[in-house]
């Protein structure tokens, strides 16, 4: 007699997000599953007396749910997250131009670790569900609309596999066989019929430009611009420093310069606590962490006043750097059942080789009152 397997649980089998990666954003349907799936049910939460009740099997699928819920904590409203939607937006909207207008590009230059990638898609994904919302899922001509494209790139993307990594996103059956022309030929045929707005272009600094691939690209970035009716958004690392920006006498500099002509850099930046304003925003952010954390022996001021000028220290402000500490904090408090998150615990866990780099300097800061991460309360004064 053979055994059936078990069924998953529905909560997994209706958690679609669960699925998704990378290679899946690469593909029209796996960016339709990031845009319509509803945000993540949220687990009940439990106090330590109501933990000891469970018994082992339900203990067992809290705790799983629980590390699903702590891995995906964000994405975070930032006050970085919502002044670049807000530039994205003003740039979008003013792209709604006739067909004979050339429509600006849009370049997001920033480090690592800044949530770059998290905020474009999150941009991506309002797009997507405004659109439909206001234009509906086909288009005049019957073909489905697929208001978002989304491309990634390595160092040896030329203009061929560009092309096809476009066709590629579409499903185009021609997309394995063709010429170059061919390829860019479909790709705008894709564009058009699906009535694309928005084309993401990931990873550019992956892109050598110096080189001939990177000169090619560069050539088709200003093609996209001039017979593409879409909003060319490009991210990438140091994009200033490889020339996307610059002018130059050379022939590869000036094709350079005019796509940077034709495009607004973006950045984003590390949380600042030197100002009121910035110690405000970092404090905000801790707060909606601490109110997303499900942890047994969580208390009000857990995070944003015990751990404030510690998580800075270990994250150095950078976003990525302090949700990868929290997610790994919240996995060990469950794990062994502390079920708080403190310094003692904290201290154990690994963080990223940058931010484990320039921790100690900070510290050194907090630690000898040259530098805070809290709000300054004004003192009261009696009449």
């Amino acid at each position: 007699m053979t055994m059936s397997k078990p069924a998953r649980p529905q909560a997994e089998e209706d958690d679609l997000r669960a699925r998704l990666d990378h290679l899946t954003l690469s593909r029209k349907e796996g960016f339709a599953r990031l845009a319509d799936t509803p945000r993540r049910v949220r687990p009940e939460f439990l106090s330590h007396r109501q933990l000891k009740k469970l018994g082992e099997e339900a203990l067992a699928e809290y705790n799983r749910a629980r590390r699903k819920w702590h891995a995906n904590l964000g994405p975070l409203g930032t006050p970085q997250m919502e002044v670049l939607h807000e530039d994205l937006w003003d740039i979008f909207d003013s792209n709604d131009q006739d067909g004979d207008k050339v429509k600006g590009g849009i370049a997001l230059d920033a480090f690592p670790g800044l949530g770059k990638t998290t905020a474009v898609l999150a941009f991506a994904r309002k797009l997507h569900r405004r659109i439909i919302r206001e234009e509906g899922k086909y288009t005049d001509d019957g073909h489905e609309r697929w208001p978002v494209c989304r491309v990634g790139l390595t160092s040896n993307t030329g203009m061929r596999d560009f092309n096809r990594a476009i066709l590629e996103y579409f499903g185009h059956p021609g997309r394995h066989r063709g010429t170059t022309a061919d390829f860019g030929y479909r790709a705008l045929d894709c564009v058009l019929s699906a009535e694309t707005k928005l084309l993401i272009v990931d990873d550019l600094h992956f892109l050598k430009w110096r080189n001939q691939n990177g000169i090619e690209v560069s050539n088709h970035f200003k093609y996209i611009a001039n017979e593409f009716p879409v909003t060319l958004l490009m991210v990438g690392v140091g994009l200033e420093k490889r020339g996307l920006f610059s002018e130059g006498s050379t022939y590869e500099d000036g094709v350079l310069a005019q796509t940077g002509r034709r495009t607004t850099r973006l950045g984003m930046e590390p949380f600042d606590i030197k100002t009121d304003q910035g110690r405000r925003g970092w404090r905000d952010t801790l707060l909606a962490i601490e109110e997303r954390v499900l942890l047994a022996n969580k208390h009000p001021g857990m995070i944003v006043d015990g751990l404030s000028d510690y998580l800075f220290a270990r994250s150095t402000g950078h976003i990525g750097s302090l949700m990868t500490l929290i997610n790994r904090g919240c996995q060990r408090a469950v794990r062994t059942g502390t079920e708080r998150l403190d310094e003692a615990l904290l201290s154990g866990v690994k963080n990223d080789a940058a931010s484990e780099k320039a921790r100690r300097e900070l510290q050194l800061a907090f630690e000898t009152g040259k530098l805070t991460s809290r709000l300054k309360i004004p003192s009261r004064t009696t009449a």
